[in-house]
């Protein structure tokens, strides 16, 4: 329990440190004009993939954001390879050929509305997901009363900056909280870290997480991107991203491992 409690207040105090040092650019939804949502993503696992784009709309406006149709999108790696997308539903395209491999660079270009947008991503080498627990301990938004939360484990390349994302999904329902984390003061440790929400797992829930190595780039913009607005990706203070001509959203390129646990 004391190596749990020491990588615990490890994670809470990286966690603290690398959110009090983002830069969130604020603009007015209300007078701004519409702009392009892309959220794209490739990994190691078989496809196809999936890049979705959307249009925002005023922030006095119903929440929903209308997709985009009838764009040209294409994904491209630094090996030769290039796919072009294809619409399947509005405004989601999928790849038909391309395949996501650790260590190479895939560019995404999407022409959209007479606008051309750009973005690449480096999918970063594997780490070894080592273990799933479930622990019951102090509620991290209720004083005084105690909670079950997932608790990942993994050991760290030393020499290296890595840089972590974690999806959590609970009985098929996938949590709206973005879980992410670098290596800044961890380097080569083994780390486990605690995955807090603020509603306490209960017995016999199915737990499910998805362990992703992502890349700098979008581990800034899912990083502000949870201080800002509490993980919805259009908010009056929108995160960076990697998406040229002042385009919204992300383009990540990752790997993906999984682990499923279920609450005694």
């Amino acid at each position: 329990m004391k190596t749990k409690t020491k990588y615990l207040l490890l994670a809470i105090s990286c966690w603290l440190l690398a959110t009090g040092c983002q830069k969130v650019i604020n603009i007015d939804l209300n007078s701004a004009s519409p702009a392009i949502v892309i959220i794209g993503n490739i990994n190691d696992q078989p496809g196809p993939y999936t890049v979705t784009l959307s249009q925002t709309v005023n922030f006095s406006a119903p929440n929903t954001f209308p997709p985009i149709n009838g764009a040209f999108v294409t994904i491209a790696d630094n090996a030769g390879n290039i796919d072009t997308l294809v619409e399947t539903i509005q405004g989601t395209y999928i790849t038909k050929r391309i395949m996501g491999v650790a260590g190479r660079t895939y560019s995404l270009t999407v022409t959209a509305n007479g606008q051309t947008y750009t973005a690449s991503s480096t999918m970063p080498q594997v780490v070894k997901f080592d273990t799933l627990e479930i622990i019951k301990m102090a509620n991290n938004f209720r004083a005084g009363d105690t909670a079950i939360y997932p608790l990942v484990g993994f050991q760290d390349p030393a020499g290296v900056s890595n840089y972590y994302r974690f999806i959590v999904t609970r009985n098929d329902t996938v949590l709206s909280r973005t879980f992410v984390l670098d290596d800044q003061f961890s380097d080569g440790l083994h780390i486990q870290y605690p995955l807090f929400y603020d509603t306490s797992l209960v017995s016999n829930d199915s737990v499910k997480v998805e362990m992703q190595c992502i890349d700098k780039g979008t581990y800034q913009y899912l990083s502000t991107l949870d201080i800002a607005s509490g993980s919805t990706y259009v908010t009056p203070a929108n995160p960076s991203t990697n998406i040229s001509n002042n385009g919204l959203g992300y383009f990540s390129a990752h790997t993906s491992r999984c682990r499923r646990a279920k609450v005694e």
